[in-house]
């Protein structure tokens, strides 16, 4: 709902008829005005343990985002190791296809070869050892027998080499095939586990989607349930706090008003002895405390802001060094003093910073002038103090008049 709608809804007739009803019955019977600050503290606590499970739910919801982003990961790693492994496969389809070829090379050679051994055998079953005899037992030349004997032993070599060849040739082919078989069995194995290992990735992915889409849909509702909520304690807070008005009866606003100006007599000592000492940087009218929340949000306030005209000169409260000056959001245009000790004093919403980081500082010195940057609606300055980073109540260190 927009600040313009929600604005219209407080101010419409019903709302305002409303508000008389009940501060007309809160004057009249007191006792309610502490049920309605109990129920506004029901609310609150309702907001709190909104905001925790929220933070809860977030923090599921960035778990789940991690556990989605590793499956992703996951299954891109799993679909590299596919890719290699399809391109392994091609190789090894190659290498078969050429272990193949040399297979068929080799039983081609094997035939010859056996042809060869089969015609050996043949010849010799012809002849047999009756040749031997013949050569050795019939008067022939002995030349001629001594190289037909050679012939033999020639033939006898050759079938013996022939025999051996074609064993290695068998060897040779069974160790081919059997590398080849083993290579292929290996590839499809990995490709298969790689696969099913692609899958339940996939799988996991697919489930922790879901787990990711009811998150969001949970703190989509979350969100929602505590935007209503916050609405719900913003009414009932004003509600609250026109009846502790009335009941209080005010005949003037109390305004506190600043009138006084820091100078430089503290220069020189420890910031933490100048409790209950200090001035406000700027003359005007503080409009809000410390720690009380803000309007229309339970933020709480760090510091004041103290109501003041364009223009007006900003003093540093005490001596000290500059350490940041520049442009922040919600602050507008800031400046930070270090004053030793791990304090500091902020001075935002300004119009004009004259000092720079760096540039050391007297107490009571102009450092910067009144606006209304950062989107404030009211001219003035916001002025925080810190110890270590923790906010301190001003108005603690401000001598008593």
């Amino acid at each position: 709902m927009s600040r313009k709608r929600k604005t219209e809804n407080l101010t419409s007739p019903c709302y305002t008829i409303l508000c008389l009803s009940a501060l007309l019955f809160i004057l009249s019977f007191h006792p309610a005005s502490a049920n309605q600050q109990e129920d506004l503290e029901n609310l609150r606590e309702r907001i709190s343990k909104m905001q925790s499970e929220i933070a809860k739910t977030s923090e599921s919801k960035t778990e789940a985002a991690d556990a989605l982003r590793a499956s992703e990961k996951a299954i891109s790693d799993s679909s590299r190791k596919i890719a290699e492994l399809t391109a392994r496969q091609h190789e090894a389809d190659s290498k078969l296809h050429d272990l193949q070829s040399q297979q068929r090379q080799l039983n081609d050679r094997i035939s010859r070869q056996q042809a060869m051994l089969s015609e050996l055998l043949y010849q010799q079953y012809i002849g047999g050892k009756h040749e031997y005899l013949k050569l050795l037992l019939d008067n022939q030349d002995p030349d001629k027998a001594a190289r037909d004997l050679q012939y033999f032993s020639y033939i006898a070599r050759s079938r013996a080499n022939l025999l051996a060849d074609m064993r290695d040739n068998l060897d040779q082919l069974g160790k081919i095939s059997e590398q080849a078989k083993a290579q292929s069995e290996a590839l499809a194995a990995l490709r298969s586990e790689q696969a099913a290992q692609k899958t339940k990735l996939e799988q996991d992915q697919r489930d922790r989607q879901q787990v990711l889409g009811r998150i969001s849909k949970q703190l989509s509702q979350q969100h929602h349930e505590i935007t209503r909520l916050q609405h719900d304690e913003n009414r009932l807070s004003k509600i609250v706090s026109k009846i502790a008005e009335i009941l209080s009866k005010p005949k003037h606003k109390s305004v506190l008003r600043n009138e006084t100006l820091p100078d430089n007599r503290f220069d020189g000592k420890p910031f933490e002895q100048l409790m209950g000492k200090l001035a406000l940087p700027v003359k005007g009218v503080i409009s809000n405390k410390f720690g009380t929340a803000r309007p229309d949000s339970t933020v709480l306030w760090k510091g004041l802001f103290i109501k003041a005209h364009t223009g007006q000169p900003v003093k540093a409260i005490a001596a000290g060094q500059v350490v940041f000056a520049d442009w922040l959001r919600g602050f507008g245009n800031i400046i930070i003093v270090d004053h030793g000790n791990a304090y500091m004093s902020l001075y935002g919403n300004n119009e004009t910073l004259y000092k720079q980081v760096g540039d050391r500082i007297q107490g009571g010195e102009t450092i910067a002038a009144v606006g209304s940057s950062g989107g404030n609606s009211d001219s003035g300055l916001y002025f925080e103090l810190r110890h270590e980073s923790h906010p301190l109540d001003p108005m603690k260190w401000l001598a008593k008049k």
